[in-house]
């Protein structure tokens, strides 16, 4: 199962809209992102541009200190897309930090405030047609924490950018799609948050994603039980019967090819042959063991409902491994592919 159905090419386009970048913010100085950032735009070789927006300071420090061999010149901004130069990487520079400043490794006050502002500027390059989308690099919460930045991670920053209200976040791969009614809250309150409001907003929002942004005609999507064997009619649980089912039949009557609830120890199978094209999932590791079991290095978190398009590595900061030219890309390379994709798609949908 692919990721949508291709898109028209449309290459021999004289659209200014083509050669548009997507905008590759740096995250964390101190983690993996610099890196990972470096070694995905070098491994596309162009098929799909990119411009980081960071620090020139540290991305050279860094491609020295891992053995990556590329030129990093500053982004001119107006008038001129990614190099065509295979050799060189573009940085549209937001800060001017010290390598002495920043320790590998460890969150302040410093790089939190970087990694906020390194958003900032890649919102602004898409609001003002400058970039087509957005590929983020792992931040630390901590981080944002120390430098007085009251949210919890990307996902809510970029919502509150873009005025956004009905948003969602979606684990993307190759063979599975998962999307999350609630996310990073404690196990023991997740039954009190659901809502049949909130499990039906969660697939309206996956089902109008498959459509726009992936391209897909007629989406099928799984909706997870709570309880094991999805409550079994009551006897292990209510939530499905008084909340998920309700929701379910809403979400049918209105059009959309919705199945569920369904058993949650067996419904990542059935969806990984392709039987679904999401499973929407009542909390966080309900969906994200399942996901990075088959997508550890590849997967891609997907920002649905934004006006933006945004991509993310499906890892953190990994503190333990920066700067020392360790960390594996190809979650970064499935972003920068993904975010392009569903750039495309909104196009071709005229949405």
């Amino acid at each position: 199962m692919s990721f949508s159905k291709k898109p028209t090419d449309n290459s021999s386009s004289n659209s200014p809209e083509r050669g548009l970048p997507v905008a590759v913010t740096m995250g964390c100085p101190a983690g993996v992102g610099p890196e990972v950032a470096l070694k995905a735009i070098l491994a596309l070789n162009n098929k799909v541009p990119g411009v980081i927006v960071g620090d020139i300071n540290i991305l050279r420090h860094v491609a020295t200190k891992c053995g990556i061999n590329a030129r990093i010149e500053p982004w001119p901004l107006h008038g001129q897309g990614p190099s065509t130069n295979h050799d060189v990487i573009y940085c549209l520079g937001v800060t001017e930090l010290s390598t002495d400043a920043i320790e590998p490794g460890k969150a302040t006050e410093l790089t939190g405030q970087a990694s906020y502002d390194y958003i900032l500027k890649a919102v602004e390059l898409c609001q003002n047609g400058l970039a087509c989308a957005i590929a983020t690099a792992p931040i630390s919460k901590t981080g944002l924490k120390l430098a007085g930045i009251d949210f919890p991670g990307h996902t809510e920053i970029l919502a509150s950018l873009t005025g956004t209200d009905d948003f969602l976040m979606m684990m993307a791969g190759p063979q599975l799609r998962v999307t999350l009614v609630t996310i990073h809250v404690p196990l023991r309150e997740v039954s009190s948050l659901l809502s049949q409001d909130l499990v039906y907003k969660t697939i309206r929002i996956t089902w109008e994603a498959l459509k726009r942004d992936f391209g897909i005609e007629g989406p099928r999507i799984a909706v997870c039980g709570l309880n094991p064997h999805a409550g079994e009619g009551g006897m292990f649980g209510l939530e499905e019967e008084e909340i998920i089912r309700p929701a379910c039949e809403r979400a049918k009557s209105g059009g959309m090819d919705v199945t569920g609830p369904l058993p949650p120890d067996t419904v990542f199978h059935f969806a990984s042959q392709g039987k679904y094209h999401a499973v929407v999932c009542q909390y966080h590791d309900q969906g994200l063991i399942p996901f990075k079991l088959l997508h550890f290095a590849d997967g891609v978190n997907v920002t649905l409902g934004l006006p933006i398009v945004r991509t993310s590595v499906d890892h953190g900061t990994a503190y333990d491994i920066a700067w020392r030219g360790e960390a594996d890309c190809r979650s970064m390379i499935a972003a920068m592919k993904l975010a392009r994709k569903i750039y495309e798609n909104r196009n071709l949908s005229g949405t």
